[in-house]
Order: structure tokens, then sequence, then C-alpha cells
């Protein structure tokens, strides 16, 4: 407890530094967010998987749980350091600044939504790591955005090792498989997921799937950035 209280101290006594010039001010500048990579077409129009026009072998075999899944940038460069950053080095802070490139994306691509649901972690990853990146990203485009944000719709009910220790998308939907569940009513809800990288989609796959066997009519996916 001692040693996040400490963090978050440290979070406002030394200003931020940009991950692509070193600029002070913030994760990143406006000059390196202009010069991020976008993800641009042509794109699985499911999963956003670069590289396929129309629908990709995967989600043809394999139907994804999600309505859609969209991020607006590749995860690579200063980019996948900001998040880095926000996810395994505890600079919560970076969640205002990257929220705010989710927040954006929506204003030029506009949902109607019911609710904005983070993608959970497991009560002892929780515990260990101290906050969910993905609940700061979705509570920051709650905040920017007045949507609602739940944060009890979903709940991770095993403990699975990290996805990035999943070698092949079979293993990767294998790890997450039956890991999530809706313990509320869900029925008729639009739903925006969100988490801070897509690489199968197998996690946001299996939390969309919990999600409308609560009763959730539709389920959109969005994360900062797309691997692969």
């Amino acid at each position: 407890m001692l040693s996040r209280l400490a963090k978050s101290a440290l979070d406002l006594v030394f200003p931020m530094h940009c991950c692509g010039c070193g600029r002070e001010g913030g994760i990143l500048c406006p000059q390196c967010v202009h010069e991020l990579e976008r993800l641009a077409p042509p794109y699985c129009r499911i999963c956003a998987q670069p590289g396929f026009d129309g629908v990709c072998r995967w989600c043809l075999e394999n139907p994804r749980g999600f309505d859609s899944l969209r991020s607006p940038y590749k995860f690579e460069g200063p980019l996948r350091e900001a998040i880095h950053a926000l996810k395994y080095r505890g600079v919560r802070a970076a969640a205002g600044g990257l929220s705010g490139l989710l927040a954006d994306y929506l204003d030029r691509n506009p949902v109607s939504v019911d609710a904005v649901v983070p993608v959970p972690l497991h009560s002892r990853r929780l515990r260990s790591r101290g906050y969910n990146q993905s609940a700061h990203l979705a509570r920051g485009i709650g905040r920017k955005l007045d949507l609602p944000v739940s944060e009890s719709l979903l709940l991770r009910t095993t403990d699975a090792r990290p996805q990035v220790e999943a070698q092949s998308r079979d293993e990767r939907r294998g790890n997450v498989s039956g890991s999530f569940s809706c313990p509320e009513d869900a029925s008729g809800l639009t739903i925006l997921l969100i988490d801070d990288v897509a690489t199968t989609g197998s996690t946001l796959s299996e939390c969309a799937s919990a999600l409308k066997d609560a009763g959730a009519s539709r389920v959109y996916a969005l994360t900062l950035a797309r691997d692969g």
C-alpha cells in the first residue's frame, strides 16, 4: 500500500516526459502524437487485423464475441513506450493523455453506447499491480465524453498467465477461454469494451461473449493500438 502511495506522489512531483522526443509536459507531446503510425485500411472489418480486405480467415473460422474491434494506432514506436509506461512501470499519470487519444478517435468515429467497460484484471493481479490500466483509460474516456463507465459489469474469474507469454493464436484463445463473467443483467445494452492493446483479440472476444451471455445486444471493442 505504501509503495503504491509513494508512486502516486511521485507522479505529482515529477513531470512526465514525452516517450517520443523527451520533451517535458506529457506522456506524448502533440508533435509526436501527430507522427504516430495510424492503423489504416485495409484491415479486417471485424478484428482490424492489418492487411485484410473484408473478413480475415481467423474471424471466418473463429466467430468473435465482439461486433467489431478498432484501434486508431499501430503498437510501435513512442506509443508502445507510452503504453508500457502505464502498464508496467506504474506511470498512472500517463492514462490522461492516452485516454485522450481514444476520446479523440471516438469524436471522429462516434458510436452510441450505454456503458464503457474496461477489460478487468483478476483480483490477485490487481492487488499485485495496484491498478488496472484499462480501467484508467475507460474512466478518462468517460470523463472526456460524458459517458457512463461500469467496472462491475465484467469480472475476471481465472488468473491465467499473461497473454504476452502465449506464442500462438490458439494458445492465446485457450489461455483466456472461460476467464470472464458478467454478474449483472446486461439485457439490451450496447457496450464499448476498452483495453490498451489488441494482438489476436482473444481476450476482448471472451469478454464480449460473457457480456452477451448476460444479455448485451452489441459489444464494440476499442484499444489504443493494434499489434500484428
